[in-house]
């Protein structure tokens, strides 16, 4: 079921109807259907205290409507006639309209259409590339690799997990060793990030980790109550990685594995008895990295 108080708190942070249905795992369609039918019936956000999601629900939708059966375009043949010269997307979403009508069948809205060609594109394993906006995503992730601490009574080498945040645009990275990669650890890891950054970004995205989704499912994400507190106390945006489709956080994907070259195979014969001193180093390295990182785009880190 489409989280409508969700839609609406997200909708006043200012987010566009596209980000939204990704973060509320729904169609833009039906964004845009919520948004329209709660202005029409004077709802804003804050909501009142006393309105319970079952109100609300009846308020937005008094009386469930049949949904009505869009053609599904063919997008093998859309893919080729693409490879031909002059020929728009556009284009081809005009043509599909005209066949659609043809035959009293009803075609999807363009920014539709072109999403699922998007969603055909990826599962071909076509690369795309990613614009992305200063400030706008921070991407989330713990390294595959470990850090190591040494018990200064046993000996033991302790395991340190790595958390990895990125900024897409800049390539800004901030990164923290923890003994565990629990619930605690993770809202840790992300404030301390913020706090790095000097700022939050619009959008969190991350992997369908467990401390922090509950559910992925097709029709509907639900993340745990204390990421979702997180979330809308800092006002921000949580957006978690489709299943299966590792290009969404390729940005974060590719950094952890620089991360690991760069600071953790660099201070591998290092030894550290506490934690607090692995970290220190990982700082030291992590400053290192992010000034190549600035240099090389020319733009530094950029938080709203």
């Amino acid at each position: 079921m489409t989280n409508y108080r969700e839609v609406l708190r997200l909708s006043s942070l200012g987010l566009n109807k596209v980000e939204i249905a990704q973060s509320c795992g729904c169609s833009r369609n039906t964004v845009a259907a919520i948004l329209q039918q709660a202005e029409s019936c004077g709802l804003k956000w804050p909501l009142p205290d006393s309105l319970s999601d079952k109100h609300l629900a009846e308020m937005i939708y008094p009386a469930a409507s049949e949904k009505p059966a869009f053609k599904m375009p063919d997008y093998e043949y859309v893919h080729r006639e693409l490879q031909k010269n002059g020929v728009t997307l556009n284009l081809l979403w005009l043509e599909y309209c005209d066949a659609c009508r043809s035959v009293g069948e009803i075609p999807y809205q363009s920014t539709q259409f072109n999403k699922y060609y998007n969603d055909f594109l990826v599962k071909k394993n076509a690369t795309m590339h990613l614009n992305h906006k200063p400030g706008e995503i921070m991407q989330v992730d713990w390294a595959g690799d470990t850090g190591t601490v040494t018990d200064t009574d046993t000996g033991e080498a302790i395991p340190a997990y790595v958390f990895v945040a990125t900024l897409p645009f800049s390539g800004y990275s901030y990164v923290e060793a923890f003994f565990s990669m629990n619930q605690e650890c993770w809202t840790t890891a992300l404030v301390n990030a913020y706090r790095y950054f000097g700022g939050v970004a619009r959008i969190i995205q991350c992997d369908n980790l467990k401390t922090g989704v509950d559910r992925h499912g097709r029709n509907e994400v639900t993340l745990n109550r204390t990421y979702r507190e997180l979330a809308e106390h800092y006002g921000t945006a949580v957006i978690p990685a489709r299943v299966r489709t590792p290009k969404d956080k390729a940005m974060v994907e590719g950094t952890v594995g620089v991360i690991s070259t760069f600071i953790l195979a660099a201070i591998r014969n290092e030894q550290f008895l506490s934690l607090s001193e692995l970290n220190t180093a990982i700082m030291e390295r992590l400053e290192t990295f992010n000034h190549m990182m600035s240099v090389k785009s020319g733009t530094g880190h950029s938080v709203p």
